[in-house]
C-alpha cells in the first residue's frame, strides 16, 4: 500500500515539473487582425464597458462571468497535510480547477490567500467577488470556515460553496443511499458512528440529519461527544443534538452495535476489531486521505458488507468531484445564487440514482461517468 502511494507521488512529482502547472489560459478568438484588435481591445471594448456601467445586471451576458468560478484557500487544511500555508496548496487549488474545467467546461481560477482570519478573508474575496461568477473554498480549517462561508453567502449575490464541507456531504449522502439498498437498512434507523468533528464531519452530520433524522454519534479526538463534556466549540455542541449524546468512551465504545462507520478523521483509527463488534452488515465509509481509517480488504475480511473510501485506486470512491462540477456548471447556467440544503440532497439523490444495480462494489458512479455533470447541473435551479 504504502509503495503505491509513494509511486503517485513520484509520479506526481514528475509531472508537475514537466508541466510547471496544469491550466493554462486559452483564448476563444484571436487578436490578429487589425480589425480584431479594434473590436476586442480599443476602441470597440469601450462601448462594452459603457452598456455594463449602464446595465450591470447584463455583466454576464458579455463577460466570463457566465462560466467562471474562483477556486480559494488558505492553506490552513491542506487534504490530510494540515496547515502548509497557501503556497504549498497552490497544486490542489490548480488540480481542483483542472477538475472544472474537464467535467464541466468551467473556467476556473486558483487563488491561494496569505491571511488566516475570517475577518481578512471574508474582506479579501469581497474585494476580487465582481471577477468571478461563483466562489468555490477549498482547505479553509475550522471553525473558520464555517464563519467565511456564512458571512460570503449572505454578503455576495453568486454561489458560495465550502466543497469540503457541502461535496463531501452530498457524496456521503449518496453513497449511503446506495449502501443501504444494498444492505437492506433504512437510514433512519441505524445507528451511525461519524469520526472527525471538523468542517467536513459537521456537515456531513447536517445533511444526514436534514435527509433521515438517524442517530449519529460524533467522535473527536477526545473520545465520544458528549452532553457532559465542556470543551465544545459551536459546531461540536451542533454534532451532539443529533444524538443527545449521554455516553461517554472511545470510538470502540460507540460503534458496538453501530450499523454505519464514517470516517473524515486520519488513517489506521479503525480496526477489525472494532467492525465485528458492529451491526450485521455494516457499512463502512472510510474518507481519509491518502491512507483511509482502515484499508478495504480488512474492513471486508471484518465483515463490513459495503466499504467505500475516498481513494480512485480502490471500488466505491466517494469523492467530492462527484459533486461539485455539477452543481457549479446548474448554478452558473441556471443564475442561482444560492445553494442550498435542498440542492445538495436533490444532487445526492440524483448521483445515486445513476447507479442503477447498487452493489458491494458499486454504491457511486465512477468520476469519469459522462452522465453526472448535466444530470446534476439540471436539479440546480
Amino acid at each position: 500500500m504504502y509503495s503505491r502511494i509513494m509511486d503517485y507521488g513520484k509520479k506526481a512529482l514528475e509531472k508537475h515539473a514537466l508541466l510547471k502547472g496544469k491550466i493554462a489560459i486559452s483564448l476563444k478568438d484571436a487578436p490578429d487582425t487589425a480589425e480584431k484588435l479594434s473590436t476586442y481591445y480599443t476602441p470597440g471594448v469601450g462601448a462594452v464597458s459603457s452598456r455594463i456601467a449602464e446595465h450591470p445586471e447584463e455583466a454576464r451576458d458579455y463577460t466570463w462571468l457566465n462560466n467562471n468560478v474562483a477556486v480559494i484557500s488558505d492553506g490552513s487544511a491542506v487534504l490530510g497535510l494540515g496547515n502548509i500555508g497557501p503556497q504549498a496548496s497552490l497544486p490542489v487549488m490548480e488540480g481542483k480547477a483542472m477538475l472544472f474545467k474537464h467535467f464541466a467546461g468551467i473556467d476556473a481560477f486558483p487563488i491561494v490567500l496569505d491571511v488566516h482570519t475570517a475577518d481578512e478573508i471574508v474582506t479579501t474575496i469581497k474585494a476580487i467577488a465582481p471577477s468571478f461568477g461563483g466562489i468555490n473554498l477549498e482547505d479553509i480549517a475550522a471553525p473558520i470556515c464555517f464563519e467565511v462561508e456564512e458571512r460570503l453567502k449572505r454578503e455576495l449575490d453568486i454561489p458560495v460553496m465550502h466543497d469540503d464541507q457541502h461535496g463531501t456531504a452530498i457524496v456521503v449522502l449518496a453513497s449511503l443511499i446506495n449502501a443501504c439498498k444494498v444492505t437492506g437498512k433504512q437510514l433512519s434507523e441505524c445507528k451511525i458512528v461519524l469520526i472527525g468533528a471538523g468542517a467536513a464531519g459537521v456537515a456531513v452530520a447536517k445533511l444526514l440529519h436534514l435527509y433521515a433524522q438517524p442517530n449519529i454519534i460524533a467522535v473527536d479526538s477526545k473520545g465520544i461527544i458528549n452532553i457532559d463534556r465542556t470543551d465544545l466549540n459551536d459546531e461540536k455542541r451542533q454534532l451532539l443534538s443529533f444524538s443527545k449524546q449521554t455516553k461517554s468512551g472511545t470510538l470502540a465504545d460507540a460503534l458496538l452495535g453501530a450499523d454505519i462507520f464514517i470516517g473524515v478523521s486520519r488513517a489506521n483509527v479503525l480496526t477489525k476489531g472494532m467492525i465485528k463488534t458492529m451491526s450485521k452488515n455494516p457499512i463502512i465509509i472510510a474518507m481519509a486521505n491518502p491512507v483511509p481509517e482502515i484499508m478495504p480488504e480488512d474492513a471486508r475480511a471484518a465483515g463490513a458488507a459495503v466499504v467505500a473510501t475516498g481513494r480512485s485506486d480502490f471500488p466505491n470512491q466517494v469523492n467530492n468531484a462527484l459533486a461539485f462540477p455539477g452543481i457549479f456548471r446548474g448554478a452558473l447556467d441556471n443564475r442561482v445564487t444560492t445553494i442550498t440544503d435542498e440542492h445538495k440532497i436533490a444532487a445526492a439523490q440524483v448521483i445515486a440514482s445513476l447507479v442503477e444495480q447498487p452493489d458491494a462494489e458499486h454504491i457511486v458512479p465512477s468520476v469519469l461517468d459522462p452522465r453526472l455533470v448535466p444530470a446534476i447541473a439540471a436539479i440546480i435551479r
